[in-house]
């Protein structure tokens, strides 16, 4: 038996539309998930067989493509300036999604970024020796090395910043009420707290919104109609 899913996903910004089929091209499940680490690992792990997935070349794509390599057994990053099947028909997201799915499924993708050139390893310690070695230049080496000796002091007091920040949110009430907003965590729940101060320091709730970088969005795309709240860091005054 043939257990082969073939995943289409239409990667944005908020969200991800994902249609997934088995070899016979039957449509076996559509989600619309939020475009966050843990939430597609998740929808991925959940799925079984030989997972084969395609998305198309853009903002996300090295991104993706690392996160999704060690889960998967195939994927696609396909350019649709060179795939005219992806123009033809409706356009919107599960349209897209569907589309993808269908045509990994077919080989009839073209794809354009193999991700033989990831950037994680860059800045990995392991590989640091590897990429200085491609240096050939003595002065051009050292400063690369002390870029790198930068990172690595930057690495550890972010880490202790953000566990002094953490502590610190928990002494005010405000963090459990900014927790329930959807996108923010308790990082930027502690941000928010420490320049905000307080709300009654502005005279109408536009102002603090504004302030506060939280508004509503509502995004439309094709069939379906999402409501969110973005965030900005917001400035010091």
């Amino acid at each position: 038996m043939d257990t082969t899913k073939y995943i289409g996903m239409d990667v944005h910004k908020e969200t991800v539309s994902i249609a997934v089929m088995n070899s016979t091209g039957k449509l076996v499940m559509e989600s619309i998930i939020e475009t966050k680490t843990a939430t597609i690992l998740q929808f991925i792990q959940g799925l079984s067989g030989d997972l084969q997935v395609t998305f198309e070349e853009g903002t996300w794509a090295a991104w993706l493509y690392d996160l999704l390599k060690p889960h998967v057994t195939k994927i696609v990053v396909c350019d649709p300036r060179r795939n005219a099947l992806l123009k033809e028909g409706n356009k919107s997201d599960k349209v897209d999604a569907r589309k993808l799915a269908e045509l990994l499924r077919t080989g009839l993708l073209r794809p354009v970024y193999h991700g033989e050139n990831g950037l994680r390893t860059l800045y990995a310690p392991h590989h640091r020796s590897e990429w200085l070695g491609k240096i050939t230049e003595a002065g051009v080496r050292r400063r690369a090395e002390f870029f790198y000796q930068q990172l690595d002091a930057l690495q550890a007091l972010r880490q202790q910043v953000r566990r002094d920040l953490l502590a610190e949110s928990r002494n005010h009430s405000a963090r459990k009420l900014l927790r329930q907003i959807p996108s923010i965590g308790p990082i930027r729940a502690a941000l928010l707290i420490a320049l905000i101060q307080t709300p009654h320091r502005f005279r109408t709730k536009r102002q603090l919104w504004a302030y506060s970088g939280l508004a509503i969005e509502t995004h439309g795309s094709g069939e379906y109609r999402s409501w969110t709240v973005s965030y900005d860091v917001p400035r010091s005054r």
